[in-house]
């Protein structure tokens, strides 16, 4: 169940009430009794880690790691291969140009 904040808008007041979220807003003030109470737009709450660590489960596992290096190594090696096939292509364009000259 959330947290909502309210103010009322004749006396001041604030204070939050924990209620569901099908539960209509509350509209009478408890401190001067007037129907003047507004629920506040809160931020939410934010995740907070605490401790010394994380669980294991957290992080991917060692043969994840392991693949995704292969395949990182893998695609530069590909790589590499098809800049030196770019050039041997060029080179022998540039040849068959100057043969035709």
């Amino acid at each position: 169940m959330p947290t909502y904040e309210y103010i009322c808008e004749n006396c001041g007041c604030e204070f939050e009430k924990l209620q569901s979220i099908s539960a209509n807003p509350i509209r009478k003030c408890n401190e001067c009794g007037k129907m003047k109470l507004k629920r506040l737009i809160g931020a939410g709450a934010g995740i907070i880690f605490k401790g010394s660590g994380f669980y294991e489960t957290d992080y991917r596992s060692k043969s994840y790691k392991e693949a995704e290096k292969n395949e990182k190594e893998e695609s530069t090696n590909t790589k590499a291969d098809t800049k030196s096939e770019k050039k041997y292509t060029k080179s022998k364009k540039e040849s068959k140009t100057n043969v035709k000259k």
